[in-house]
């Protein structure tokens, strides 16, 4: 009784973390309605962030593991946080500018099979027939959205896609690339030096190209920046460990399914966003192409 009831909790904190993390793109296109740049926002977003994540490596600081840590691990945390967390969250942010909130979240949603093809080629894992045929559907699907959206919104969206596809990459390069950093830090110290590494790359990049005075914009987008920062960051990222460690993370991954729909929904309650029947078909397809080449992953591990 009491096994069903975790696994009943952890569905529900796993649901409650997808939409708060599918929020994110809705709470920034909100943001860029009152004529702020997009590193604009994502520096409120870090800064917003910081003090949390400074907060929680102090809380751990005494934390001990098995493995040793040396200076060299602590290099490569600096360049995967660069990476993964920084690069990731500028190309999201500013391919934002150029499409819709749920076309974003379908064309991210296709990062666990950059991870397949980056594990092919790097650390040559095979890619079995399944993974494969799962792979091809989700990217006919990208496709069948694409394309319509183009035919919607014009040449701006190859832009912004391309934009979201490097999300995707620099962000699928970031989960290959640490895996075997996380468990000589711990994941949550991991991603809070990462976090970390992120925001002090944002405010550097602001330094340099941005003379906005960051005291002159509208109150609704200090607002926007904090809850992007807390509800679509903070609290998701934590609540996603606690899901897995309670569910696994392969039952995960069949409740990350939810991501692009909730944020379909979202979209369509907050923005007046409307996907046509052609793209919520490609949608459909994308999802269970990455549901099955994630459940298969999971399965082999």
């Amino acid at each position: 009784m009491k096994s069903r009831q975790s696994f009943i909790y952890g569905v529900l904190i796993g649901i409650l973390a997808v939409v708060l993390f599918s929020s994110k793109a809705v709470m920034v296109k909100l943001a860029y309605q009152y004529n702020v740049d997009a590193i604009s926002v994502l520096l409120l977003r870090m800064l917003f962030s910081f003090p949390f994540y400074i907060i929680i490596i102090y809380i751990y600081r005494n934390e001990k593991k098995s493995l040793e840590v040396t200076r060299k691990d602590y290099v490569w945390v600096v360049f995967f946080g660069f990476v993964g967390y920084y690069l990731a969250s500028y190309f999201d942010f500013v391919g934002l500018t150029y499409i819709k909130a749920s076309l974003e979240r379908i064309i991210l949603f296709i990062y666990p099979t950059i991870v397949l093809f980056f594990n092919k080629f790097f650390l040559k894992k095979p890619i079995t027939k399944v993974q494969a045929g799962a792979i091809l559907l989700t990217y006919i699907g990208v496709v069948i959205a694409f394309w319509d959206e183009v035919a919607i919104s014009g040449n701006d969206t190859y832009l912004g896609g391309f934009l979201i596809f490097l999300s995707a990459v620099t962000y699928a390069s970031y989960l290959v690339g640490t895996g075997w950093l996380i468990p000589k830090f711990g994941v949550v110290k991991f991603t809070s030096y990462a976090m970390l590494v992120s925001c002090i790359c944002v405010f550097i990049h602001y330094g340099f190209i941005n003379e906005i005075d960051l005291l002159s914009f509208p109150w609704q987008v200090y607002g926007y920046g904090f809850l992007i920062a807390v509800f679509a960051t903070v609290i998701p990222s934590f609540l996603v460990s606690m899901s897995i460690k309670l569910i696994s993370s392969s039952n995960f991954a069949i409740v990350a399914g939810i991501g692009p729909i909730s944020t379909i929904i979202l979209a369509s309650i907050f923005l007046n966003e409307k996907l046509t029947l052609l793209q919520f078909f490609g949608a459909l397809i994308v999802i269970i192409g990455i549901l099955f080449v994630s459940l298969k992953k999971e399965s082999k591990n």
